[in-house]
């Protein structure tokens, strides 16, 4: 027998996340603070989409909308028949910037319809959002919180691994004023790479969980990377150009995702010229990840 869903309305809280982190493709994220919030109503009918803040005016706003699609592959996984829903989104996550806009559209959907059948369950919440995005790099940080690491079991369902980070560090986003398509940037990687950038990448990566964790004076060293950001750079040039700056002046930054947007890790030199076009966020570490308002 189908469950009904509750009429709601239920609201959700959904971090950024910044995915790869350098060395940890696929891999490695983290959940920053800064927040979507997404609230859904059970309606008659049609369903529609109000949307405040990035992507209004861009993004449908019916049931074409990434967070409806995800709540009716929610439904269908939890038995649940779905209903037509009113979606308000008030949107912080800067639009196919590298910060987890989708996949934070995709948990949101996912969080909105366990709770309107009653259900809370984030292993299977990551399962669910990880099947729609098709990896868990992002999905697992926004899920869960802060600093995970995550694969696909042999089942090829998404697990994760949840750490906190040291709280020294200090995540800076900086975020240019032109949007990327991870898929272009998946484009533009090699089928194959030499063994030792992958033996370089497999070390810089455990390393950075260690450093992250409990060394930050080891991030700089951490975050080099051989496997994704040199092949995407042409794509990319002003992105690689400020990694390219801000590692020449000592920092720990990296492409965040499949970019454009720029992750520092360690602090920034005061005064540090970006150039036209970019905006700076200072963020922290999200512990919570995923989590209903209401």
């Amino acid at each position: 027998m189908s469950i009904s869903p509750q009429p709601g309305p239920v609201t959700v809280r959904v971090p950024a996340t910044s995915a790869n982190l350098g060395p940890g493709f696929d891999a490695l994220g983290v959940a920053l603070t800064l927040y979507d919030e997404v609230t859904a109503t059970v309606v008659d009918g049609p369903t529609r989409v109000e949307i405040t803040g990035e992507g209004a005016g861009e993004l449908p706003a019916d049931e074409s909308h990434l967070v409806v699609r995800s709540m009716r592959t929610a439904f269908e996984a939890l038995g649940a028949t779905a209903p037509e829903v009113e979606l308000r989104c008030v949107n912080r996550i800067p639009q196919a910037r590298g910060l987890g806009s989708s996949s934070a559209a995709i948990v949101a959907g996912v969080t909105l319809a366990q709770a309107l059948v009653g259900k809370t369950d984030r292993e299977l919440a990551l399962e669910i959002a990880g099947a729609i995005e098709g990896h868990p790099d992002n999905v697992a940080p926004c899920v869960l919180g802060g600093f995970t690491i995550a694969w696909l079991d042999d089942e090829h369902r998404a697990r994760a691994a949840t750490m906190t980070p040291v709280q020294s560090v200090q995540p800076v986003a900086f975020v240019p004023d032109v949007q990327g398509l991870t898929a272009v940037a998946r484009a533009a990687l090699p089928a194959t790479v030499p063994h030792a950038d992958a033996a370089f990448n497999a070390g810089r990566s455990a390393l950075l969980v260690h450093a992250l964790t409990a060394d930050p004076a080891l991030l700089y060293a951490a975050t080099e990377d051989r496997l994704h950001q040199a092949y995407r750079a042409g794509g990319m040039p002003g992105t690689a150009d400020v990694v390219r700056r801000l590692r020449e002046a000592g920092v720990a930054a990296v492409v965040s995702g499949a970019g454009p947007t720029v992750l520092a890790l360690s602090g920034v030199p005061s005064g540090f010229d970006l150039g036209i076009g970019w905006i700076r966020h200072n963020l922290g570490f999200d512990s919570r990840g995923a989590h209903l308002m209401s």
